[in-house]
C-alpha cells in the first residue's frame, strides 16, 4: 500500500469506528502535499470566501433550500468542514413556505468586518439582505433589508481606505429589465443601508470585445463582481460570457468609480473545465494568493475549484499560464496552499445514523414547519411525517434532499413505513427537472414496493408508476448508485460559444431494493437525472399524504422512520 493510501485509510479511520459507512466518495486532499479539483464536488454554487487569523470561511447561493448560506470553514482551502448555516428561514417567510424554484437565496459575499463576520445576499425578487455573526457557527442574525431594488443580485461590500463602506452588484435581466451592467452604491455607517445615488460603474454592451483563449468575444452577462484594492488600483473581479460557457474577467480602475478596462484572465483553455469563474480572492498568512471559483457541472450543480493565482504587470493570472499570454486555465492538481494549521483530510458531511440530530448536510426545499419531522419519537431514527402535498415533488417544499457528494456514489438508506391513509408513499429519490424514485405506497390492500419516474416535473408532465412487488414488508432497505454519463445538447442561441456548451454530465442512477439490508436487487432501467433551477440534482427522503387529503383525517395521517442513510463510493 502507498503513503498515500495508508494516509488516506488512517484518517477515514480516526473519523469514526464505522470505517465502511463512512468513506467519502471523493476526497479533494491527496494526502501527499497535493491536491485534486474539486475541492468541493458537492453543489456550493457562487462561492465566496474571506480568511480570519488562520481560518477561512467559505458561503454559497442555496436558492429555495433551507437552512439557507451554508459556512464552511478550512485552515488549507482543500479540506472543508461544513459548520452551520447563517440561513434559518427565507424571507419573506409565508412567501418562501412554497419551493420557488429558481428564487430565494442567489450569490453571496461574506466579509469580516467591524469585529464580526457579515454576509449580504439578494433575493432577486426582494432585495439584498445582510446577516451577522460574531462566531461563523452562529448565531445569526435575523435578516435585515439593505436595498430593495427589484432584480439586484450578486452583491458585494468593500471597505475603502477613508472607512467608507460600498457595495457592488449586478442585475438579473428576469427582475430588472436590464444586465451585464455592475453597479455602485454606498452603505451607511452600519453597513445595512444603501444610500444616495446609485453608480453604473461598467457595461459590458458598452466594451470593446475581450481577447480570450478561443478568439475575441463581447463581454455578455458580466455579473458576480468583487470589489478589491491592490496598489492603488481598485479591482473588480467579474465573470461573463454566460455561467456555462464564460471566463473570468477582471477590471481595474484607478478610481473607485472609473472607468474600468478589462481582460479575461481565467477561462477554459485547452482542458475540459467549462465556465471557469465566480468566487473569491483570499491571501494566505504567508502571503500566497488563491482564487476560488465555480464550474457549472450539470446535474452534478456548480462545484467549486482551487487555482493558484500570481500578480503580472498589475494584473492577476488565474491557474496554468504555459503560454505567458495572462489568461490562465485551470489546473486538476496542484500543491497545497501552504499552512500553519494541520488540517485532517475530509469533505462536507453526507451519511447519517440520525443520532439525536440532523446532520448539516440536509435541507428542506422550502422554508420548513417543525412538524415535518421529528428526531425524538424514535430515537436513532428520523421520523418523517405524512405531510400532504402535491403528487409532482417540483412543487413540494417537505422534501428532505442534500447535494450530490462525487460523481460516482452510491446512498443506501432503511426505512420502515407505518402510513395510515390510503394513498400515502415514502421512498429514496433522485431529484431535479426530471426525477425518479424508490419507495413504498400505501393502497386499499396494503403496500406495495413502487419505482416512480417524471420526466418534465417542472412542466408538470404526469409520472410513470411501476410496480415492483405487489405486496411489500413496512421495512425495506433502499440504494441508488450513481455513475457520471455524458449527453450532447444542443448549440446556444447566440454566437460565438464555447465547445462545452455542447456537452452535459448527468448522474445515470441505477435503483435497487433489498428485504435483509444484504442482498439488493435491481429495479428498472437506470434512471439518467437532470438538475433543477439553478441548482444541480439533489438525493433525498420523503414521506407523503395525497394532496387533498380531508381535514378530518389529516392530522391521523403516517409516517416513515428512516434509520439510516449511508453515502460512499
Amino acid at each position: 500500500m502507498s503513503k498515500r493510501s495508508i494516509l488516506l485509510a488512517l484518517t477515514l479511520l480516526m473519523a469514526s469506528p464505522t470505517f465502511a459507512a463512512e468513506q467519502k466518495a471523493w476526497l479533494p486532499d491527496q494526502g501527499d502535499g497535493t491536491y485534486r479539483n474539486p475541492v468541493l464536488a458537492g453543489d456550493y454554487s457562487d462561492p465566496d470566501v474571506v480568511r480570519v487569523g488562520q481560518f477561512y470561511y467559505l458561503t454559497a447561493s442555496s436558492f429555495t433550500n433551507t437552512p439557507g448560506l451554508p459556512i464552511l470553514r478550512s485552515t488549507d482551502l482543500v479540506n472543508w468542514t461544513l459548520i452551520g448555516h447563517a440561513l434559518t428561514d427565507i424571507p419573506p417567510v409565508a412567501h418562501h413556505m412554497t419551493p420557488r424554484r429558481g428564487g430565494g437565496v442567489w450569490a453571496p459575499a461574506i466579509r469580516h468586518h467591524g469585529g464580526k463576520f457579515m454576509i449580504y445576499y439578494p433575493d432577486p425578487d426582494f432585495g439584498v439582505f445582510l446577516v451577522t455573526a460574531k462566531d461563523p457557527a452562529g448565531p445569526w442574525s435575523k435578516p435585515v433589508l439593505v436595498d430593495d431594488a427589484k432584480g439586484m443580485i450578486d452583491p458585494a461590500p468593500f471597505w475603502d481606505d477613508n472607512g467608507q463602506g460600498w457595495l457592488v452588484h449586478g442585475w438579473a435581466r428576469s427582475r430588472a429589465g436590464v444586465a451585464n451592467i455592475i453597479s455602485l452604491r454606498k452603505l451607511n455607517a452600519a453597513g445595512d443601508k444603501t444610500v444616495g445615488e446609485r453608480i453604473k460603474i461598467i457595461d459590458g454592451e458598452a466594451l470593446p470585445k475581450v481577447m480570450t483563449s478561443r478568439g475575441p468575444f463581447p463581454w455578455m452577462t458580466t455579473e458576480g463582481p468583487k470589489l478589491y484594492k491592490r496598489d492603488g488600483w481598485y479591482y473588480v473581479f467579474a465573470p461573463s460570457g454566460s455561467v456555462k460557457g464564460g471566463w473570468q474577467g477582471v477590471f481595474r480602475s484607478r478610481a473607485l468609480t472609473g472607468p474600468y478596462e478589462g481582460r479575461d484572465v481565467l477561462d477554459q483553455g485547452k482542458t475540459e473545465v467549462n465556465g471557469p469563474h465566480q468566487g473569491a480572492w483570499v491571501t494566505t498568512p504567508t502571503g500566497e494568493d488563491w482564487f476560488l471559483h465555480f464550474q457549472d457541472a450539470d446535474s452534478y450543480g456548480r462545484r467549486v475549484w482551487l487555482q493558484p493565482m500570481v500578480w503580472k504587470d498589475g494584473w492577476p493570472v488565474i491557474g496554468a499560464d504555459p503560454d505567458g499570454d495572462g489568461v490562465g486555465e485551470p489546473v486538476l492538481t496542484r500543491r497545497k496552499p501552504k499552512s500553519a494549521a494541520a488540517s485532517a483530510i475530509t469533505a462536507p458531511p453526507d451519511s447519517d445514523r440520525f443520532d439525536g440530530k440532523l446532520s448539516p448536510a440536509w435541507q428542506w426545499n422550502a422554508n420548513s414547519q417543525a412538524d415535518w419531522s421529528d428526531l425524538k419519537a424514535a430515537p436513532g431514527k428520523l421520523r418523517l411525517k405524512s405531510i400532504s402535498g402535491s403528487e409532482n415533488l417540483w412543487e413540494v417544499g417537505a422534501l428532505l434532499t442534500q447535494k450530490l457528494p462525487a460523481e460516482r456514489f452510491t446512498a443506501t438508506t432503511k426505512l420502515t413505513f407505518a402510513p395510515r391513509a390510503v394513498g400515502e408513499r415514502t421512498g429514496l429519490v433522485m431529484f431535479g427537472s426530471d426525477y425518479a424514485w424508490l419507495g413504498l405506497r400505501n393502497g386499499k390492500d396494503g403496500l406495495s414496493l413502487v419505482r416512480v419516474d417524471r420526466a418534465g416535473a417542472d412542466a408538470f408532465k404526469p409520472e410513470q408508476v411501476t410496480t415492483v412487488l405487489e405486496t411489500a414488508p413496512a421495512t425495506v432497505w433502499l440504494r441508488l448508485s450513481a455513475e457520471p454519463v455524458t449527453v450532447a445538447d444542443p448549440p446556444p442561441g447566440f454566437s460565438p460559444y464555447w465547445p462545452s456548451m455542447l456537452r452535459s454530465t448527468h448522474a445515470k442512477v441505477t435503483f435497487s431494493y433489498s428485504l435483509d439490508g444484504v442482498t439488493y436487487k435491481p429495479v428498472g432501467e437506470p434512471f439518467v437525472s437532470k438538475p433543477g433551477r439553478w441548482v444541480g440534482a439533489q438525493m433525498g427522503l420523503f414521506a407523503q399524504a395525497p394532496s387533498g387529503t380531508p381535514s378530518n383525517t389529516s392530522t391521523r395521517i403516517g409516517w416513515s422512520d428512516v434509520e439510516e442513510f449511508l453515502v460512499g463510493p
